[in-house]
C-alpha cells in the first residue's frame, strides 16, 4: 500500500514538473494534456458553442478589460471603484440565452467568470472586486450555470489567470507583458489563483470545459484537473485559435472562437457586425476542417443580449434547424472544399454533405448543377437537398423538382432545385446543403505544406510542398499572398493576389518570387492544383 503511495506521489510530482514547463502560447496545443480522449472526441464531434463575454466595464460599451493597460492612475482608480457601485445586470435571462444556444446548434456555452480586469462574476472570497459588491449582489455566474444545465448544454467556464486588479492592490504596472514579481508575491499570486479556481471547481458542480486565457496557466491546469478529472481545457492544453480559422484541415480536435461583431464585449457604437450568412459560413468551414466554432456575444450592461446579436443567432438556428446533420458527428471528407463548395462527411464516408456557399442570389425554384471532383458514385448512390423532399414546389403542381446526378470522367454531376420557402420574398440567401449517400472518394488525399519565407527589400521568395508527390502526376503549384491586417478573419481582410505556376521538383518542393511588395507584413499560402481542384497549404506570414 505505501509503495502504491510513492510511486502516485511521484507521478503527481513529474506532472506538476512538466506543468512548470508547459509554456504554451495563447492558440496553441500543449504537450501537458490531461484531457481523456473521449472528451476530446465528444469536442470533434460538437458543431459550435456559445461564447459570453460580460465584465463591470460593459457599462462604458469599450473593451473588456484591456483599457487598463497604459491608463492614468486616475482612470484605474475609478474603474476599480466606481464601475462595481453602477453595475447591474438585472435583465440578465440565462435561461433565454441558453435556449438560444441551443436552438443555433450549440452544445457548450463559454462564461467569463474573470477577464483580465480581475471582476469576478461569482462570489469569491478572494478579493472584494466581484459581483456581490454591486447593485446587482447575486451569483451571476450561479445563474448561468444552473440554466445552461437545464438546457442540457454542457458548462464551460473562461478564466483569466492574469489579474490586473492584483497588480493595482500590490502596486505593480498593468501590463499583459513581462510582468515581474518579487518571490513573494509570486507565491501569494500562484497561491491566489489556485483558491480562485478551487472555488470555481467546488462550488458549482460539474464544470465541462475551461478556456484558459492568459499566462501563467499551470497553477490553473493542475489545480482544475485535479478537483474535475472529466473537465476538457481548451485554451490551455488544444489548438484555439482566435479570430481566424486554421488555412487547413487539422485531425486533432481544435475549435476557433470569433466575434459576431468585432468586439468581445458589447459595443453599443463604431461596430462592424457580420450577417447571418458569413457566420454560418465560417461554421460550415470549422467543420470541414475538423473544429468546433465558438461564436462570441457580449450582453448589454443589463444583461440582456444586443438585437444584432440575437437576430444573428435567430438566423444562424433557421440555418442548423434545416441543416444539423451536416455539421453535427461529422469529420473532414478528403478535402475540404472545391471552390465555393465545402464537404463534411459521416465516420464511414459513405453520405457527403457538400454546403454551397456564396450563392445569395439563388432563389425559390431555380435548378443549379455542379461537378464535383473528389466524389465518384456508386451504383446505390442516392441525392437529396437537406430540408426538402425533392417533389413539390408551393404553388408549381406538376414541376419536377426532384434532384439528380450523373457521373462523367471528370467528375459527379449533381443538378438540384431549391424549393423549401424560408423566406416570403422567396429569396434565402444562405447554404444549401446537398445529401449524397453511397460514394467513394475520387482522388486520394493531397496535403500541400506552405514553408518559410526569404525575404528582401522588396521581394518574397516563397516555398511550399506536396507531401507525397509522384512525379509524372498533373499538379500544378502556385502562392497566393496578401498585405497582413492582423488576427482577424477573412471576412475583413483584402482579396488574395495569385502568383504564376512555378514547376514542381521530383520530391514535390516548389518556390517562387513576388515582388513589388511594400513594407509590412504579407500572409501567404502555397496552393497546388489537382484534378481541377485548388489543394491549400496553412497560412503564414512573412514581410519583404
Amino acid at each position: 500500500m505505501k509503495r502504491s503511495i510513492v510511486v502516485l506521489i511521484c507521478i503527481v510530482q513529474c506532472i506538476m514538473a512538466w506543468a512548470q514547463h508547459d509554456v504554451v502560447k495563447d492558440g496553441e496545443a500543449s504537450d501537458y494534456n490531461l484531457n481523456k480522449p473521449e472528451r476530446e472526441e465528444w469536442l470533434r464531434n460538437s458543431a459550435g458553442g456559445l461564447f459570453i463575454h460580460f465584465s463591470v466595464d460593459a457599462q462604458l460599451g469599450i473593451v473588456i478589460s484591456h483599457s487598463l493597460v497604459g491608463a492614468s492612475d486616475d482612470y484605474v482608480n475609478r474603474y476599480f471603484n466606481e464601475l462595481p457601485k453602477t453595475f447591474n445586470p438585472s435583465k440578465f435571462n440565462p435561461e433565454e440565452i441558453a435556449a438560444l444556444a441551443k436552438l443555433a446548434g450549440m452544445k457548450y456555452i463559454m462564461f467569463t467568470t474573470k477577464h483580465h480586469s480581475g471582476f469576478c462574476m461569482w462570489d469569491t472570497k478572494t478579493t472584494a472586486f466581484n459581483i456581490m459588491n454591486t447593485p446587482y449582489h447575486k451569483d451571476l455566474l450561479k445563474e448561468f450555470v444552473e440554466a445552461t444545465r437545464k438546457a442540457g448544454l454542457q458548462v464551460g467556464f473562461y478564466f483569466s489567470p492574469e489579474d490586473f486588479n492584483f497588480l493595482h492592490t500590490h502596486n505593480m504596472l498593468i501590463s499583459r507583458d513581462n510582468v515581474v514579481m518579487s518571490d513573494a508575491v509570486k507565491k501569494e499570486f500562484d497561491e491566489f489563483t489556485r483558491t480562485q479556481c478551487e472555488e470555481l471547481m467546488t462550488n458549482y458542480g460539474k464544470i465541462d470545459l475551461l478556456f484558459i486565457d492568459g499566462e501563467p496557466k499551470e497553477v490553473v491546469k493542475a489545480t482544475c484537473w485535479k478537483l474535475q478529472p472529466d473537465i476538457l481545457i481548451t485554451r490551455g492544453a488544444l489548438k484555439t485559435t482566435e479570430q481566424m480559422l486554421p488555412g487547413v484541415t487539422i485531425q486533432k480536435p481544435w475549435l476557433s472562437c470569433i466575434t459576431i461583431g468585432t468586439a468581445w464585449q458589447f459595443q453599443p457604437t463604431n461596430e462592424r457586425y457580420k450577417s447571418g450568412t458569413n457566420l454560418i459560413e465560417l461554421l460550415i468551414e470549422a467543420r470541414s476542417k475538423g473544429g468546433s466554432l465558438l461564436l462570441n456575444t457580449g450582453p448589454k450592461p443589463n444583461g440582456e443580449l444586443a438585437g444584432e446579436q440575437e437576430d444573428r443567432l435567430r438566423e444562424l438556428a433557421a440555418w442548423y434547424f434545416i441543416n444539423r446533420e451536416a455539421v453535427d458527428n461529422v469529420h473532414p471528407w478528403v478535402i475540404s472544399r472545391e471552390k465555393n463548395i465545402w464537404f463534411t462527411t459521416t465516420a464511414n464516408k459513405q453520405t457527403l454533405y457538400a454546403l454551397v456557399t456564396g450563392l445569395p442570389d439563388w432563389i425559390e425554384g431555380d435548378q443549379k448543377s455542379f461537378t464535383l471532383h473528389s466524389v465518384k458514385a456508386t451504383a446505390n448512390t442516392a441525392i437529396s437537398v437537406l430540408g426538402q423532399n425533392g417533389i413539390i414546389q408551393e404553388y408549381k403542381p406538376g414541376k419536377k423538382v426532384s434532384p439528380s446526378f450523373r457521373q462523367t470522367d471528370t467528375g459527379l454531376v449533381v443538378s438540384v432545385f431549391r424549393t423549401q420557402r424560408i423566406y416570403d420574398d422567396h429569396k434565402w440567401p444562405n447554404p444549401v446543403v446537398i445529401k449524397i449517400e453511397n460514394i467513394q472518394p475520387a482522388i486520394e488525399p493531397v496535403q500541400v505544406v506552405t514553408l518559410d519565407a526569404r525575404s528582401s527589400a522588396t521581394a518574397m521568395v516563397l516555398s511550399g510542398k506536396v507531401l507525397n508527390f509522384k512525379p509524372g502526376t498533373p499538379v500544378k503549384a502556385r502562392f497566393y499572398y496578401r498585405p497582413y491586417h492582423g488576427q482577424i478573419e477573412d471576412l475583413y481582410t483584402g482579396p488574395w493576389i495569385r502568383s504564376a505556376t512555378v514547376p514542381i521538383d521530383k520530391n514535390g518542393n516548389f518556390s517562387g518570387t513576388v515582388s513589388g511588395l511594400k513594407k509590412g507584413q504579407y500572409e501567404y499560402k502555397a496552393v497546388a492544383e489537382y484534378s481541377g481542384i485548388e489543394l491549400d497549404g496553412d497560412k503564414k506570414l512573412g514581410h519583404p
